[in-house]
């Protein structure tokens, strides 16, 4: 009773003869599996998938009307189509009997094995198509879980590289603090040393070591900008606000754009790899605005709301076009829009054309 095709066909008939008929004459659109009994059928359903179920409606014990409603009362066959064979001699209540149990429709005996196999290869069809598509659908769904499994990763991934880059970055500028900045402070002490044991008419010497004195001074100046630039001390002494509003001026006074803080007076303990990432969005947003906003404003607020933190950024520049602001061209926006992912936040970037843009990130203040 089995051919080529993966398909299954339930045959359910008392009658031996009927069930030869029909494994003759359908025996190549599919697995026929025969059942003599409503039981036999129902135990069949319980471990196969079908396409389609004969269905006789008259058998002894447990008739075809109680046989389908069972099967449609079954999660696994509620939507298995379900073709009645009956006898002519049948009144319409008994197929609208069927019906309501669950038919799809009805085949009155003796059968017209034409119009059988066209039914059947309706429902056959069907099927396939249908279990195409469910294939389909679960490759999509496992191709999905692994691009979010592989998204996770490299957000992990990134989250770790973004951590040991601060961590050299504050070793680094601690180094260069520390040991270069004594250094040339030592070597200062040196050249002042030198001038006092200078004597009158040595002018030549003198001027020479006022020079490196003065060179001295802006080397200790530039090292401990270097130090800053990399990992500013107030973000880890005094916090957040600070650091802001620290870069803010600073930013003021390289660029020449006027600044305008609003820091709260008291402010919200922020985990420091959250304040930490906050402080480089910051930084990020201050470096487009100087390169690309033209613009002669910036105002940056900063509050607590509720369980996290917002930061707002506006200008009063030319405004983000719209490319800018959803494409991924930008690699200073995707690093920002990374940066405040991993911390759990959002992030905000609205520009009007001559009316300046706008960056709002919102954080919790601690790791969820």
């Amino acid at each position: 009773m089995t051919s080529g095709s993966k398909t299954r066909i339930l045959l359910v008939d008392d009658d031996p003869r009927n069930l030869a008929t029909l494994d003759a004459v359908l025996s190549d659109l599919g697995i026929l599996v025969a059942a003599p009994s409503g039981e036999a059928a129902l135990r069949q359903l319980l471990e196969h998938e079908f396409a389609v179920v004969l269905l006789d409606a008259r058998m002894p014990g447990m008739d075809g009307f109680e046989v389908a409603r069972l099967i449609r009362s079954r999660a696994r066959s509620r939507h298995t189509p379900i073709i009645f064979l009956t006898g002519a001699y049948e009144d319409m209540s008994s197929v609208f009997r069927g019906y309501e149990a669950g038919a799809v429709d009805y085949i009155v005996k003796p059968l017209n094995t034409d119009i059988l196999r066209s039914k059947l290869r309706i429902f056959i069809d069907l099927y396939e198509k249908s279990a195409g598509l469910a294939r389909e659908i679960a490759e999509r769904k496992l191709i999905e879980a692994r691009l979010r499994a592989s998204e996770d990763s490299l957000r992990g991934l990134t989250a770790r590289l973004e951590s040991v880059l601060e961590e050299e970055r504050t070793r680094i500028s601690r180094e260069i603090h520390d040991e270069l900045g004594q250094a040339l402070t030592g070597l200062k002490m040196d050249v002042t040393w030198l001038l006092g044991k200078l004597r009158n008419g040595q002018k030549p010497f003198a001027d020479k070591l006022n020079s490196m004195g003065g060179l001295i001074d802006e080397t200790i100046q530039s090292v401990r900008r270097i130090a800053t630039g990399l990992r500013p001390e107030l973000l880890d002494e005094a916090g957040l606000a600070a650091a802001i509003s620290w870069q803010t001026r600073d930013f003021q006074m390289r660029t020449g754009i006027r600044c305008k803080t609003s820091l709260p007076a008291d402010e919200p303990e922020v985990h420091p790899e959250h304040a930490t990432g906050a402080f480089r969005v910051f930084q990020e947003v201050l470096t487009n605005v100087a390169r690309h906003a033209n613009a002669t404003r910036v105002d940056v607020l900063m509050k607590r709301e509720g369980d996290g933190m917002v930061l707002e950024v506006k200008d009063n520049g030319s405004g983000i076009k719209e490319p800018q602001r959803l494409g991924g061209q930008s690699l200073g926006l995707l690093g920002m829009r990374e940066r405040v992912a991993l911390m759990g936040g959002e992030i905000e970037i609205a520009g009007k054309r001559g009316k300046g843009t706008r960056v709002t990130i919102k954080i919790p203040l601690q790791p969820g």
